[in-house]
């Protein structure tokens, strides 16, 4: 029996308000906060630690959920996404990098990150270079890379059909959470601003120690310190969501972490410093200048102190106290002058700092042997220990208890 005209109406018209599942506002807001952490946590997981960087084996059951779901949500393919970012830490923070603020401005990355993705993607040299060891099964290659802008249309068809035309809206934000979050977040504010754990030799920062919305990405700094870590949290402040996820699934048998962070060990502190202990310090070497670092901010502290106490001026001191852990060549050259000035005025610091870029120099040196990078970090310890500064002293110390 046929339904009257005005029945199909008012069929139409309510599923147009409440779609196949008629839910509350609030949620409708909690399955797109969920399907959009479950975008992010394929893309920090399957694209970024696994494949990207080889960091973890995934087992084929999330692995193919993860390129299936990312298909559905942001047509994004694996190969491109791969060799994308292979190039953007191959040539960091240079004008080949497809993505820095520092050569492209922040405003460029932030708004026109997916734009500065699509045109990379076409860069054919970029993708043989960088894309191999991709995914290349019969699914991948006739199905998600083939019809990439078919599934995100799916998505649509799908969130049409659950909750009607507010279902156009769940979409639109799907359809920007990666290239906001991602593109424009991690790839511009990540290069652009926040804190740093490591001088790691580009501009990357940690924005945010607790890696939650962005599933762990916003742990930059971290990454870029350590590439091939499946885990980017450090510190015991730090949260890093994804290695919670890659945890629970190792349990399981579906993740093999290959790689996490090395951690300095401190053991009995050694008559001299050898070879063991060479190889500690360059396996080491970003915690080791980690430390050093936060060593140099507590002697500019107490220095400041003695200053404030004595009624003199110390705020240039406290100024420069940014730039004095940092290598030489990222020191901005607005700083350089007044940084000159301070060392000059504190010899102790200026001790710190000079002896800070010897140390730094001897795994940069490629041309010295083993046995004689060994003598340098020797010589290097017993002039610390006799520098007359206690921070240097206490500093030599800890470095002849290191150990592999």
């Amino acid at each position: 029996m046929l339904l009257p005209d005005w029945a199909v109406l008012n069929a139409a018209i309510d599923w147009l308000a409440h779609g196949l599942w008629d839910l509350s506002w609030w949620q409708v807001v909690l399955y797109t906060l969920v399907a959009t952490h479950i975008t992010i946590a394929g893309v920090t997981i399957f694209l970024h630690r696994a494949q990207a960087h080889r960091a973890m084996d995934l087992h084929a059951i999330p692995s193919h959920f993860f390129r299936f779901w990312l298909w559905l949500s942001t047509g994004m393919v694996t190969k491109e996404w791969v060799a994308i970012h292979r190039k953007h830490h191959a040539k960091c923070e240079t004008p080949e990098d497809p993505h820095s603020p520092q050569t492209r401005g922040i405003e460029t990355v932030f708004w026109k990150g997916a734009e500065l993705y699509r045109a990379e993607a076409k860069n054919q040299e970029t993708m043989a270079k960088f894309g191999h060891g991709t995914p290349n099964d019969w699914i991948e290659r006739n199905l998600y890379t083939r019809y990439s802008w078919q599934g995100v249309g799916l998505m649509l068809i799908i969130n049409l059909a659950l909750f009607g035309a507010v279902g156009a809206a769940v979409w639109a934000v799907q359809m920007l959470w990666i290239p906001v979050n991602a593109a424009g977040i991690i790839n511009g504010i990540g290069h652009y601003w926040g804190y740093r754990n490591f001088e790691a030799p580009d501009a990357s920062t940690n924005i945010s120690p607790w890696g939650i919305i962005i599933g762990g990405e916003e742990l930059h700094n971290n990454h870029h310190t350590y590439p091939t870590s499946a885990k980017f949290s450090v510190k015991p402040y730090e949260f890093d969501i994804g290695w919670v996820y890659i945890s629970l699934m190792r349990r399981i048998g579906w993740a093999t972490v290959k790689k996490v962070p090395p951690k300095l060990v401190l053991g009995d502190i050694k008559p001299v410093a050898d070879e063991k202990t060479l190889e500690a310090v360059i396996a080491n070497r970003y915690e080791v200048m980690a430390r050093y670092g936060r060593e140099m901010r507590l002697a500019c502290k107490a220095e400041i102190a003695q200053l404030k106490a004595k009624g003199q001026d110390f705020a240039m001191l406290k100024a420069a106290k940014r730039w004095l852990p940092r290598d030489e060549d990222r020191v901005p050259a607005a700083a350089r002058q007044q940084l000159a000035q301070v060392r000059a005025q504190h010899p102790a610091l200026d001790k710190m700092a000079s002896m800070r870029e010897e140390l730094r120099q001897m795994w940069l040196n490629t041309s010295h042997s083993r046995e004689q990078l060994a003598a340098d970090l020797q010589a290097w310890c017993r002039r610390a220990e006799e520098s007359g500064v206690e921070a240097l002293r206490q500093f030599s110390l800890n470095l002849r208890a290191a150990h592999a």
